[in-house]
């Protein structure tokens, strides 16, 4: 179930169906849609084969599916997580006429550098660079963007920088766009004990337990974020199997570390880090989500509200729903796609 929460000073869409035939899915330009089917969650297990294509300084493995003359729609997967998150999303949207891709983040998959001498670099901006040289990679002007987890926050970076790329944006968690300086400042204890594993990672103790214990570790921060989903073991292993990228430990200390100000970045992502200090707003129709029942470190909707000044909703998923929304209900998140395509 999905609660539609009004926040003040915006309007909102209500949760009108959309009432195109279906018949005519991915026969006109712009993709047209029923709400999604009822799905259980765990229906598809897999993806068709999966492409790879050079894109700045990557070989980015990723699923595609749908329409290729279709309305693109670009979904980002979440740390300790992968493209499986979006295995139900993938073919709803698909159904509705949309092109879907799903990418491998750097450091997962089958996602590999160019390079051996490229930084393996996980700091925010250069996530978000990635994803804009995969659209220049696959001929992608302009896409509505999903997220969780690492993918919220680096589509809300594309969306906040890049936002000529962006039709629309569905985040999880809202606004996640940070810095090193807003990293300096302590929390309330209770909160900083949420970020347990970040200062795990800042030791070389926690490098080495992360590289040695991988797959144990992401396994207890899938039932510590989501603490009443049921998955069972073959689900897990299908995306554990995209941790033993051999960048992945590399870009998660990196990535956690350069939060805290422990690990440069590069001068290149220099210039986009400042105005990501800034706190930039994001101008392009946004729906935001959250699970009511996510135990993952996560910002209250009303402290970040402000910072969508386009057309805005947010929605509450109710029924236990943890971090992993894609995942955990994936037809309402398909909804929110749809229907903020259609703000």
């Amino acid at each position: 179930m999905t609660e539609i929460v009004n926040l003040p000073r915006r309007r909102f869409l209500g949760a009108a169906a959309l009432s195109v035939a279906v018949a005519e899915l991915g026969l006109m330009g712009p993709a047209r849609a029923d709400n999604p089917p009822a799905i259980q969650p765990g229906t598809h297990a897999a993806f068709p084969a999966l492409k790879q294509i050079d894109a700045g300084f990557l070989n980015v493995g990723y699923a595609e599916v749908g329409p290729l003359d279709g309305p693109a729609v670009i979904l980002l997967h979440g740390w300790p997580y992968d493209i499986h998150s979006y295995a139900d999303v993938a073919p709803l949207l698909a159904a509705a006429g949309y092109r879907v891709i799903v990418p491998y983040l750097r450091g997962y998959g089958t996602t590999r550098f160019l390079s051996e001498a490229t930084l393996r670099n996980g700091q925010q901006a250069a996530l978000a660079s990635d994803i804009v040289a995969l659209m220049d990679a696959l001929k992608i002007e302009r896409a509505v963007i999903g997220g969780y987890d690492w993918g919220a926050r680096t589509a809300n970076i594309v969306a906040a920088l890049w936002p000529e790329r962006c039709k629309a944006m569905v985040s999880v968690s809202g606004y996640l766009i940070g810095s090193q300086e807003m990293n300096r400042k302590p929390l309330p204890p209770k909160a900083e004990l949420q970020w347990w594993y970040q200062f795990y990672f800042a030791t070389e103790r926690g490098a080495a337990g992360y590289a040695e214990y991988r797959r144990d570790f992401s396994k207890l921060i899938w039932q510590l974020a989501s603490p009443q989903w049921r998955f069972d073991d073959v689900t897990f292993d299908r995306s554990a199997a995209a941790f033993d990228n051999p960048d992945h430990v590399a870009i998660v200390i990196h990535n956690y570390r350069w939060r805290l100000g422990l690990a440069t970045g590069e001068a290149q992502y220099d210039s986009l880090e400042e105005r990501l200090a800034a706190g930039p707003v994001i101008t392009i129709p946004t729906i935001t989500i959250e699970g009511d029942a996510n135990g993952a470190p996560h910002p209250d909707a009303k402290v970040y509200a402000k910072k969508f000044t386009g057309r805005y909703e947010h929605r509450v998923f109710t029924g236990g729903i943890g971090h992993n929304p894609p995942q955990e209900a994936p037809q309402a998140f398909a909804q929110a796609i749809i229907d903020v395509d259609r703000f």
